[in-house]
């Protein structure tokens, strides 16, 4: 009888040795290309316009912007709050087109509100810090609970004058300083609001306010509602408009 170890039993050891070699292998490949992924989507996720990390969640603050002209949803409200027709404008004071919304149609809603025929609300929020190097998007919306607070018989000439003086996308926008300058010069002199749009008291306000805006399906600015309905005729970016949709809606 031989005293040499069976050559099939050690054929067999060793098959079994490359079997755990191979699934240690295969394991370790799997564990890698994980932490890959992982890796990856991290990356991938930081390179992403990071609008949300804009939009901080509510905070709890003593200052209430709510009352007067301003309403518990954060608008602006100019003109008779009973008038036959409400309309509503979303916008964003770094957004070129609402530039030219308000361009193509701010003189037809100051008639409107002035004769009585419509009420607007002016829902002044904050996306695109992003847009500028100095956060103009959410600094112009703070200054927009600044004046509106202190009375709105000249919020429309502001506005107007606000984007008129809108600067371009990527750069510095308007300084506080010129902010400042344009609320004066639209009749807003009283010195609390210079005050409110250099301390910005409204950001934490105009951020939850935003936050609201969107989750309530606004997706896009400007956003235009008259009666509870979406606009998205081209009345939007037509000279004077919005008069006859305005008028049709009256009726």
């Amino acid at each position: 009888m031989s005293t040499g170890k069976n050559p099939l039993a050690k054929a067999e050891a060793a098959d079994k040795k490359r079997k755990i070699a191979i699934q240690v292998g295969v394991t370790a490949v799997l564990v890698a290309l994980v932490a890959a992924i992982g890796i990856g989507i991290a990356m991938n996720r930081s390179s992403e316009p990071e609008v949300s990390a804009e939009i901080t969640p509510p905070v709890e603050t003593q200052l209430s912007p709510v009352g007067g002209a301003v309403t518990e949803t954060g608008t602006v409200r100019v003109g008779n709050p009973d008038a036959p027709v409400q309309v509503r404008v979303v916008a964003d004071m770094q957004c070129p087109a609402c530039q030219q919304f308000e361009t193509a149609n701010g003189a037809a809603l100051a008639e409107a509100t002035a004769n009585g025929t419509a009420v607007v609300e002016y829902q002044v929020i904050s996306f695109l810090d992003r847009a500028s190097s100095n956060q103009y998007s959410s600094r112009a919306a703070n200054a927009s609970f600044c004046v509106a607070q202190s009375g709105t018989d000249n919020y429309q000439d502001w506005l107007q004058s606000m984007f008129e003086r809108q600067s371009g996308e990527g750069g510095a926008g308007l300084s506080n300083e010129e902010l400042v300058q344009i609320a004066n010069d639209a009749g807003y002199t009283d010195p609390a609001v210079t005050t409110c749009i250099v301390d910005r008291p409204y950001h934490d306000y105009v951020m939850a306010v935003t936050q609201e805006t969107m989750a309530g399906g606004v997706e896009s600015t400007p956003s235009v509602f008259v009666n509870g309905e979406l606009n998205q005729t081209d009345a939007l970016f037509t000279p004077n408009g919005l008069a006859s949709v305005i008028a049709d809606a009256a009726k």
